[in-house]
């Protein structure tokens, strides 16, 4: 059974980081892209950040450039999602996702991921 857990969500002040991870289990993504999708309260869903395969190229929603980072770690089956300078409007719930091999275009696309995970929750406070 594939599972994708995400950790490291919390509540924290405006201006602070988090490191947000996601282990993956049930099979290897080593050659698959991954990608981080947040939703707020009556929000749609939204995507944050995606990797290829070994980590090589790296995209990032509008919002988020500049202060989020995504890496991987192909031996761990790790990703992980680094948030930094934090605001309120980053409140929200952060889920991991994984493609089934490759890439599949466009990343950003939530139809193109196979694999979610039940998220973690971000809270910014001002």
């Amino acid at each position: 059974q594939v599972q994708l857990v995400e950790s490291g969500g919390g509540l924290v002040q405006a201006g602070g980081s988090l490191r947000l991870s996601c282990a993956a289990s049930g099979r290897t993504f080593s050659s698959s892209a991954m990608g981080w999708f947040r939703q707020a309260p009556g929000k749609e869903r939204e995507f944050v950040a995606g990797i290829n395969w070994n980590g090589g190229s790296t995209y990032y929603g509008d919002s988020v450039k500049g202060r989020f980072t995504i890496s991987r770690d192909n031996a761990k089956n790790t990703v992980y999602l680094q948030l930094n300078s934090l605001k309120r409007e980053d409140t929200a719930v952060y889920v991991c996702a994984a493609q089934r091999d490759g890439m599949n275009w466009p990343i950003q696309h939530s139809g193109r991921y196979a694999y979610w995970g039940q998220g973690t929750q971000v809270t910014v406070s001002s």
